[in-house]
């Protein structure tokens, strides 16, 4: 465990072979775009639903629907998890 500033400034070595990006400096994550893309996914979805093709049958709905539920609850667990994480 970390007990001051300067020991979580360090980071582990990273063998270049393992990571061969983290040699040039990008060792990073997009985490404000993977949020972006997933409510960007589930409007997609929910979008889907509106199409000719589904007119017989609503099995397809139910998919979309229930995916994009699903989704929205996970990005919604994300947001609250990021926010309450320096509480635990």
């Amino acid at each position: 465990m970390a007990r001051n500033t300067r020991e979580l400034a360090q980071r582990p070595a990273v063998d270049p072979a393992e990571e061969p990006s983290a040699e040039w400096g990008w060792h990073g994550g997009f985490p404000r775009g993977m949020v972006v893309g997933g409510w960007v996914s589930v409007f997609i979805l929910i979008v889907m639903n509106f199409s000719n093709n589904n007119l017989t049958n609503n099995t397809a709905n139910v998919w979309l629907i229930g995916l994009a539920v699903v989704m929205a609850i996970g990005l919604v667990m994300h947001s609250v998890r990021k926010r309450t994480s320096w509480r635990r």
